[in-house]
This record gives structure tokens, sequence and C-alpha cells, in this order.
């Protein structure tokens, strides 16, 4: 086969404002972070690097956790490590259901021979703690798993009550933390949560390839007394951590510039400080949703339920979803999400996150989103950016 060089595109996409489900737009300083030259991956310097990222990661999960690290692989490979490692077969496991990434985690259960029990809830709404402990009692699970931040739908899980029913049951308490990491509280240490994973791409805005995770002295001690191996080679926390940990023994090549990524995206957090980063999110949000709800539109979760970098907005009657995405991107460069599963056609999905949630993100959004709409003969009430504009007064 040969090939014609000069058919040969240049890598250039264009500048986009990432306002969807993930990645979110990642600072100048991340990228020059990464285009740092490439060394060895025990490299002193690199080991230094390595320190340095899971200081920040403990900073920013909010935990003393030794166990602390960024895995190689996005989002869904925190997912996949957290419960290959804790999960033996014969393992009972109770998942809380209540959108696209919750089913993810039961489908691993049963790959990993866990014997699941399902907490079914409604998509969009958070699930009732009542209904855990009722599937909880005369059982003997080793895991309660839950998704915190729900991508699919835009809900805020709420943990302090699933907590305690872990605890009750001697259970350990496994936390999706993709989307809300970096964006809101999810202090590990004081929620009393034992497993937790997130993706590095969506409020610490860095590129799509890391996904941190933290594992308390419980899940630790789970893995060590374990009977049978990890079933994945690649995502083994027993030997993953004689890399991150003192020993430095080799396992797999970490991707260096990735890392480097990360921990500047982590200096950029830290800088800003947790507090004004969480509160930031949470103005954004208001703004956004005040301004839909006045030009006629409605969100999809209730107010108490919501999530603040992840906004599920309502499709009105008649209107065509990929229609509206594609003049988004093409007239405003702007990226939202559609909606998953049963919620495809019916809702989009803007995301608030990281770099992304800003003041300008917020009302260049809804200018644009009316300007789509009524082009379309879509009836929207004005006033949209008058209510944005009064959140942030």
């Amino acid at each position: 086969m040969k090939i014609n060089t000069n058919d040969l595109r240049v890598i250039d996409p264009g500048e986009r404002i990432l306002m969807g489900p993930g990645p979110s737009n990642v600072p100048a300083r991340v990228l020059q972070a990464m285009s740092a030259p490439c060394i060895g991956h025990l490299d002193p310097y690199f080991l230094s690097v390595m320190d340095e990222t899971q200081r920040l990661l403990r900073f920013l999960f909010q935990t003393e956790n030794p166990f602390t690290i960024p895995v190689s692989g996005t989002g869904s490979a925190g997912m996949e490590t957290c419960l290959v490692n804790l999960i033996e077969p014969g393992d009972e496991v109770v998942v809380c259901i209540n959108g696209f990434f919750g089913s993810r985690m039961a489908d691993i259960v049963g790959r990993v021979g866990g014997r699941l029990v399902r907490v079914d809830g409604q998509w969009g709404r958070a699930i009732d703690p009542e209904a855990v402990r009722k599937d909880v009692q005369g059982r003997n699970p080793k895991i309660i798993a839950l998704v915190h931040a729900e991508t699919s739908t835009g809900v805020c899980q709420p943990l302090d009550d699933i907590a305690n029913i872990a605890r009750e049951a001697g259970a350990l308490l496994l936390v999706d933390m993709v989307t809300s990491l970096g964006g809101m509280e999810v202090s590990v240490d004081k929620m009393g949560i034992d497993a937790a994973y997130s993706g590095s791409q969506k409020c610490i805005s860095c590129p799509p390839g890391l996904s941190p995770i933290s594992f308390s002295p419980a899940a630790m001690k789970a893995l060590e007394n374990r009977k049978t191996p990890v079933l994945s080679l690649y995502l083994d926390m027993s030997m993953v951590n004689k890399y991150w940990g003192a020993e430095r023994k080799y396992h797999h090549t970490a991707p260096i510039n990735m890392v480097y990524a990360l921990a500047e995206a982590l200096h950029l957090v830290a800088e800003e400080g947790l507090e004004p980063r969480f509160a930031r999110h949470q103005l954004n949000h208001k703004a956004l949703v005040a301004g839909v709800e006045a030009m006629g539109l409605s969100m999809l979760v209730p107010e108490g339920e919501r999530l603040p970098m992840l906004n599920t907005v309502c499709i009105p009657e008649g209107v065509e979803d990929a229609k509206i995405r594609k003049a988004l991107l093409n007239d405003f460069e702007i990226e939202i999400g559609g909606g998953l599963g049963d919620l495809a056609g019916k809702i989009w999905r803007v995301g608030l996150m990281g770099h992304s949630s800003s003041r300008k993100n917020v009302m260049l959004f809804l200018t644009a989103l009316g300007t789509i709409l009524k082009a379309e003969g879509v009836k929207v009430t004005p006033g949209g950016l008058e209510a944005a504009s009064g959140v942030y007064s």
C-alpha cells in the first residue's frame, strides 16, 4: 500500500467551546506542560512529578489515602479498576442505577463474577436511600456502588445516607466521581468513601487519558486479602502500587506527557482553591438555569438534585435534537451533548466544567441557543440574558 503524503492533513481541528458532557476546554498552561520533553518513566525528574501529582490528587479528593494515583486510561478505566480489584467471584455487590453509567457498573460486576443486587431508580432523579436500605437488609454485600454525578442525566446523588447504610452493612462504599471531582464538594475521607474514581477531562480540565482513583485503607486491605488474582493484569493495583509507591517497580510505561498535563491542571485547581472553584461552578450553573427557564425551556432534573457542572435541558416538542446541536457547532463553535439511552432526542446535556465554566460561556450559549431556536420557528420567551445577568449581579 502506498500513501501520497500530499493528501495527508495537518491536524488542526480549530477552536471549539466545549460545553458538552466532556471533555472541557484545556487551559494553555496545561497544553504547554503536555508539550514538555518526553523522558523515561523512571527518570528521577519524572518520579518527582509523580510525587507531586499524588499530593495534588489527595488535595483534590480531600483525603489522606496513600494510594491515590492516576490510572493510565480514561474514566471508564477508573470504573473498571475499582470494580475488578475489589470484586471476586461470588461477592455480593449492590449497584445503584439511575442512568447510563450505573448500568455500566452493573455490567462489569457480572463480567467479573460478582453477584449483582440492583437498586433501580428513575433516570433523571436521585436514588432513594430507603430503597437501598431495603435491598441491603438481610444481605452481606461486600460493596455498595453508586454514581455521584450521573453524566447521562445531570443528577447529583446525595452520599451521606448511603454511606451510613454501607457502614451499617459492613460494606465498602464505591463512588463514581467522573463528572463531579473538581467542580463540587466530594470529600473522600469526610464522606467515608472507600474507592473513588474520576476522569482527567471534565472539571479538572486536562485532556482525556487519565483516571484519578483513591483507595481507602479498608479497600487496600480487601485487595491484599484477595483469594483470586485480579482479572486484569494491566489494571491490577497490587502491582501498579509498586510503581506509584516507594518501590518504583516497573509495571507499564506511564503516559509521561499526560501526567505532566494532569500535574499542571491540578496546580491550577490548587491556585484557585477548592471553595472558590466550587462556588464558580455553582454560580454559572444558577445563571444558566435562570436563563434557560426564562426562555421558556425546562430542566429535566428537579432543582434540589441538579449537578452544577452538567445541566440537562429538555428539548422542546417538535425540535430536532441533532439539527440544533449541529447549528451550535457550525455557527457558534459550541459543542453540547445529546441524550443517552431512553433520553436520546429528549434532552441536551450542557456542560459547565472546569475551564469551560465561565460567565462568558453561559451568556454566549444562551444567545446562540435562542438565536437558533427562533430561526427554527420555536417560540422563545425574551429575557434569558437578563435572567442570567440578574444571577451574576
